[in-house]
């Protein structure tokens, strides 16, 4: 029947549903009514809280997800309090989205009218509808309807036209990434496959990624709209894979245990974890997707941006080894990038091969991609073992990627094995490549690639070197400004405080250069990045 959303603007009167509470129950401070999924009861109910979220179904065919507020909106819009649509189950065959009071959801709220997009929407925007297909099922479109557009994953609809909405199809007002809507088809997206407490609290959308242990979903947290990513972990594959043999899977326990103690801006966050049938680890999503597709997209990196990106991996990997922890698979894959926005902040993620270790401790496992490996590590067995140093020079492997867009070590046209090409140090260097390439950019990946793990550089010497320290500043400035930025989005009242740590970097002053107090200084500052 007909209800109305009590005491809550932006919602008209007459839209066929019901409220929704805030919890299991279906209880909320404002009312005791709830509606389910797909008129779903039990498990998969859908427990969205009503005062951040609009939520529209097609009666068995699929729902509407607002995503608007919480900085779910491409940035545009400031954070609001709270959302003020309800949730409704709708029982109609069509609905009409404009500013116009007659429409079905109507734009002429605060929080719309706030945004400088309000005035690029129509008074009749556009119309969600189904129509009877093959085998008696229902097919959901999206018709346009607008003077300045409407989106579907980017595509233009074009005015007077229509597109099928699939599932996890997202909506976008006017311009592309003005994203307001997430479209869910409840009859191919089973929510109930997940786990009950994951589903309390998430509603998991679309694959973002996946590999030889599992996958990694964009998922919704239902009591803020806000984007999260879950990395789901087969146990079965976990299983399987240590019993072959084959590459060692990740340490899942390892790398909770890892992540629920480091802070640090330029290091991935661990929201929430889940033990069920497999393992479910919540993290927060960084929207620019990982640094390998950046570098292949644009062939290679401008220099400036490198030094930005590497800048952020080098007080990352450092936090790590002041804190006795070796990455050891560092890679541009586990390298993820906060906006599609050339000059963004960085996190290093992905800590499954990680390990704790003191001070003298020593590793024997070969673990990591090959192309990235340290020559120390390719010699491990039956000797002295490695240590940190093995970061250092995947680290010097990514920036010559960065750089020159191909890697320094690869089978390809050559005799010559990977292995020896590494143990050697012998990258391969294409001159006509890197005539563009400062010879500071170059000599720095030169420090980082040295054979000798007593020799090469540590994370602090690399942060000393003269490529990074032209330009120092404006490189704080750039990271703290994003930092403050990000925080800002995030509504966090203060950016991260590091925990002071000394230093377990080996300090050793560079060929000529005097020992500047102020520059040391400077760096612990950077460090902490607050």
């Amino acid at each position: 029947g007909n209800r109305e959303c009590k005491g809550h603007q932006g919602v008209e009167p007459g839209i066929s549903g019901a409220v929704e509470g805030a919890s299991g129950t279906g209880k909320s401070d404002q009312g005791e009514q709830q509606v389910m999924l797909g008129g779903k009861q039990g498990p998969g109910a859908s427990t969205l809280p009503w005062e951040r979220v609009a939520h529209f179904m097609l009666s068995t065919t699929g729902s509407l997800e607002r995503v608007l507020g919480r900085k779910c909106l491409m940035h545009e819009i400031p954070q609001p309090s709270g959302v003020y649509f309800c949730v409704t189950e709708c029982v109609n065959d069509s609905y009409w989205f404009g500013r116009d009071r007659s429409c079905d959801y109507c734009f002429d709220e605060p929080l719309l009218k706030r945004t400088d997009k309000y005035r690029t929407y129509s008074k009749k925007h556009f119309r969600i509808f189904r129509e009877m297909g093959p085998k008696n099922s229902y097919i959901a479109y999206i018709e346009d309807h607008s003077g300045n557009g409407t989106f579907v994953n980017r595509e233009l609809v074009g005015k007077g036209r229509r597109l099928p909405l699939n599932n996890n199809s997202e909506i976008a007002l006017s311009v592309w990434s003005n994203k307001v809507f997430v479209f869910f088809d409840l009859t191919v997206d089973d929510q109930s496959v997940y786990p009950k407490e994951l589903r309390d609290q998430y509603i998991m959308s679309k694959t973002l990624g996946s590999g030889a242990c599992g996958e990694v979903k964009l998922a919704f947290e239902r009591k803020t709209c806000k984007k999260v990513a879950i990395k789901i972990i087969s146990k079965r594959k976990f299983t399987i894979g240590s019993e072959s043999g084959a590459d060692p899977p990740p340490n899942v326990e390892t790398e909770i245990e890892i992540l629920k103690k480091l802070d640090h801006p330029c290091i991935i966050k661990i929201k929430d974890f889940f033990d069920a049938e497999d393992y479910y680890i919540v993290l927060e999503l960084m929207e620019g997707g990982e640094l390998f597709d950046r570098v292949v997209g644009n062939k290679r990196l401008k220099e400036a941006t490198c030094k930005l990106y590497f800048y952020q991996m080098l007080l990352a990997v450092q936090y790590l080894h002041e804190n006795g922890i070796i990455h050891r698979d560092l890679k541009p894959e586990n390298v993820l990038l906060s906006s599609q926005k050339e000059d963004c902040l960085i996190k290093i993620t992905d800590f499954g091969q990680s390990k704790i270790l003191g001070e003298t401790s020593l590793m024997r496992t070969l673990c990591g991609t090959p192309t990235y490996l340290a020559p120390e590590v390719l010699n491990s067995f039956g000797t002295a073992g490695y240590n940190r140093a093995v970061d250092c020079w995947s680290l010097g492997v990514i920036l010559f990627i960065c750089l020159s867009g191909y890697p320094p070590f690869s089978e390809h046209k050559t005799q010559v094995s990977l292995k020896d090409q590494i143990t050697s140090g012998k990258f391969n260097f294409i001159p006509e490549v890197w005539t563009e390439v400062s010879e500071k950019a170059l000599d720095l990946v030169k420090k980082l690639l040295i054979v000798d793990p007593k020799v090469r550089f540590t994370t602090e010497e690399a942060l000393r070197h003269p490529w990074l320290q032209v330009g120092l500043e404006l490189l704080d400035h750039m990271v703290n400004q994003r930092l403050t930025l990000l925080f800002e989005e995030t509504k966090s009242t203060a950016l991260p405080q590091l925990p002071a740590q000394p230093s377990t970097s080996r300090k050793r002053r560079l060929e000529g250069e005097a020992e500047d107090a102020d520059t040391t200084k400077r760096l612990a500052v950077c460090a902490a990045v607050s």
